[in-house]
């Protein structure tokens, strides 16, 4: 662990409480009292004396003798766990009440009781302890606050804490990354899910591999539209499967046999098998969850002594009918559809409060999968803080007892110290007060500069709210330019921003946690800017020669990649992209990214129909100047499943020797380039001559994804219009999963069509 950075906060804890009995630990640095351990005290209780102890002496400078229950009792002791002193002083504590990770503080005459559960419940006791009644806090991994004070005393407790959910996991910086943290905050350390699992989750393709099986075995795999795929998912009726992965999963279980959970789950794609007696199960259950919950409770029949997991997931999230899973068989319920604009359970257009409820008359053994991070844009405001308390409280009075929250992993995020501070207390008590838990935060955080913090997050949400827009998980911030990051919204939030920064200007360390809360306005405004939306958010500034790149956002974009690089952003998107090779990209558009030509902001005739399933300013798009980057949400026109035949107006006679076209290829998104682009010059607009076709040069199964320009040359003519035309598949080519589900639609996207 790096090394930590301790706050001292000097203040006496003699405090005054309403109650008489109080007792006083340390008295001006000097104590009578000795934490008492059982002989055959449990690892965790071990760890938890040995944290209270060394707590006490950080704050008091004094250090309590630890002692097993064998030596004579004395009358000033903190006991500790399951010990004989209980008996003596005829404390009845009901340790299988306490379950595993439980736990209660009391107070009995001078004696303090710290007693848990059978696992961690000692050790949650003590930390829990100490951050309620002592003042001590674990903001991050690196951020504590120890007060200092040479008396420590504290009232009359009398507390029982038993966690409704039972299993915690942030997949969370922080969390992820330290034990300590996790046992402070009561959570599950993504180590023990390793070590109790065989495989966690997508496995349909381990267990049988198309590369292995498909070419002999088609019918291993899921029928769609007639046809086999291998890209897809199993064929859940066929006895053959059934048979390859319970000898898949033995040889597994033989290899490992502490593990305890086993995931039996469709892979991270669609296309469930609609053979005849997939459909025929399907149907007899009101979906696809049928043939799966049929299928997993089969196999979980054959292992009673393990827990086997599968998903309710985009086609299988809906509940089945006349069919339970097993008491072994865990419900893996996903959220990942969900708005996170408001409270699932205010949300009446929200089938996942149809989907809880069903799924939770069918078992008890339900674990939510629920997101809480932008995945495409980790580096991107998101705020989705005022759903976390009603949504975790509405899985929970559902009687689900396992939980995994999903962030941005090993990689920062948004303001992922709070997230993941909230959330853990969260977990432990559905029913904390949100506000104060982040009030707490963000005091212990970012002193000083707390309230403009505070007021950036409120004016965010708050605008949010008020504008109906959603918020989804896989989204950009251009998305929020008519709700949370309006122009007039960037600014304001960054003068908060400025004031912040200079509340704490004189506190170097906290000026840094303020610097980087800001990176994700930051990169908002620069990718905004890529759509030069007013004349601050804009990339280029228009001159009598062109266009030339605003010295601010150059100066911006530095400042921004340094930064996020020492603030230890791995990844800016889900599966990539590290801020230096945003740097390169965002470079690559200061240098490539606006042209002026011919047919710049000249008027476009479309003779066919783009598609507005995604942003767009329409046929203007194609002359506007500005060019689009690898990627098809940003300043590319879209034809699903038609072709795009445009004809720009010069409006004038032009000499011209040059027409180009760019075409974007993304086959993950259905994204072909057009096999041939026809390039044609009309002096009236109505009868035309070709000059040009261009034929493509890339291959079609190119995973990634990537432009391809399609240039014409020609000797010089005048003309007054330029027609563009594209031949294209219209349908996913027959080797792509695509090919056979629902219509297979495939799609061309265009960008800037170049005149010289």
């Amino acid at each position: 662990m790096r090394n930590k950075i301790t706050i001292a906060l000097i203040f006496s804890l003699s405090l005054f409480y309403s109650c008489t009995s109080e007792i006083q630990i340390v008295d001006n640095q000097k104590s009578n009292y000795k934490i008492v351990l059982s002989t055959d005290a449990s690892p965790y209780e071990q760890r938890a004396a040995d944290e209270l102890q060394k707590y006490l002496k950080e704050i008091s400078n004094t250090e309590l003798e630890i002692v097993n229950d064998s030596e004579p009792t004395a009358e000033y002791e903190i006991l500790i766990g399951s010990n004989k002193r209980l008996d003596e002083l005829n404390i009845n504590i009901n340790f299988n009440l306490l379950e595993e990770n439980g736990f209660t503080i009391r107070t009995v005459g001078k004696k303090l009781i710290i007693a848990g559960g059978t696992h961690k419940g000692a050790l949650y006791a003590v930390n829990t302890f100490l951050e309620d009644y002592l003042g001590c806090r674990m903001y991050t991994p690196d951020v504590t606050v120890i007060p200092k004070s040479s008396d420590v005393t504290i009232p009359s407790i009398d507390i029982t804490q038993i966690p409704k959910i039972k299993y915690r996991e942030l997949h969370i910086p922080g969390a992820r990354a330290s034990q300590e943290y996790c046992d402070w905050h009561k959570l599950n350390h993504y180590s023990e899910r390793t070590r109790d699992y065989g495989l966690f989750v997508h496995t349909f393709n381990r267990l049988i591999p198309p590369e292995v099986f498909f070419e002999n075995h088609p019918e291993y795999f899921s029928e769609v539209n007639g046809s086999r795929v291998p890209e897809m998912q199993l064929c859940l009726t066929n006895p053959d499967v059934y048979k390859l992965v319970m000898e898949d999963l033995t040889r597994r279980m033989k290899e490992r046999p502490d593990a305890k959970v086993w995931s039996v789950s469709q892979n991270d794609t669609f296309g469930p098998c609609t053979c005849n007696n997939c459909a025929k199960v399907d149907s007899i259950h009101g979906g696809h969850a049928g043939s799966l919950i049929t299928f997993v409770n089969n196999i979980a029949a054959e292992f009673p002594d393990k827990t086997i997991s599968t998903l309710a997931y985009q086609y299988t999230r809906e509940a089945p009918v006349g069919i339970k899973p097993l008491p072994n068989v865990m419900i893996v319920l996903c959220t990942i559809e969900c708005d996170r604009n408001k409270p699932i359970a205010m949300n009446e257009s929200d089938l996942f409060n149809r989907d809880i409820a069903e799924w939770s008359k069918l078992t008890t053994n339900i674990k939510i999968w629920d997101y809480v991070v932008q995945f495409r844009n980790y580096c991107d405001p998101f705020p989705n803080f005022r759903v976390l308390k009603p949504n975790l409280k509405m899985f929970a009075d559902f009687g689900v007892t396992k939980m995994f929250e999903q962030g941005s992993g090993d990689s920062k995020s948004d303001k992922h110290e709070l997230k993941a501070y909230l959330l853990a207390k969260l977990l432990w008590n559905p029913n904390a007060d949100a506000e104060i838990i982040m009030d707490d935060f963000l005091h212990g955080y970012y002193g000083d500069a707390a309230k403009f913090i505070k007021l950036y997050m409120n004016k965010m949400h708050d605008a949010l709210e008020a504008s109906g827009k959603s918020l989804v998980i896989y989204g950009y911030p251009y998305d929020g330019i008519d709700s949370y990051l309006t122009p007039k919204l960037i600014n304001e939030y960054s003068k908060l921003f400025d004031e912040a920064e200079s509340a704490v200007a004189d506190s170097p360390i906290i000026l840094d946690r303020i610097k980087i809360a800001r990176l994700p306005l930051e990169f908002a405004i620069l990718d905004i800017s890529k759509r030069n939306v007013t004349e601050d958010l804009s990339i280029f500034i228009e001159s009598e020669d062109g266009f030339s790149v605003n010295p601010q956002m150059e100066q911006r974009l530095n400042q921004f990649v340094e930064l996020a690089n020492k603030a230890g952003y791995k990844r800016l998107h889900e599966r990539g992209r590290t801020p230096d090779e945003f740097k390169e990209e965002m470079l690559d558009y200061f240098k490539n990214g606006k042209i002026v030509h011919k047919a710049f902001e000249k008027p476009i005739e479309l003779k066919t129909s783009f598609s507005n399933k995604f942003p767009t300013k329409g046929s203007p798009v194609l002359t506007d100047g500005s060019k689009g980057e690898a990627d098809f949400h940003f300043n590319w026109l879209g034809f699903e499943a038609t072709e795009m035949e445009a004809i720009i107006d010069l409006q004038s006679q032009i000499e011209i020797s040059t027409i180009r076209t760019d075409f974007l290829q993304e086959i993950k998104s259905w994204i072909w380039l057009p096999n041939k682009v026809e390039y044609f010059i009309s002096e009236d607009g109505k009868e035309f001559q070709k000059v040009g076709e261009v034929l493509k040069k890339a291959d079609e199964k190119e995973p990634e994804a990537f432009i391809e320009s399609f240039i014409s040359n020609f000797d010089k003519v005048k003309t007054r219009f330029v027609k563009v035309k594209t031949s294209s598949m219209l349908r996913c080519p027959k080797w792509h999963f695509g090919h056979n589900y629902q219509e297979g639609k495939a799609w061309i996207f265009a960008d800037e069509i170049v005149v010289n």
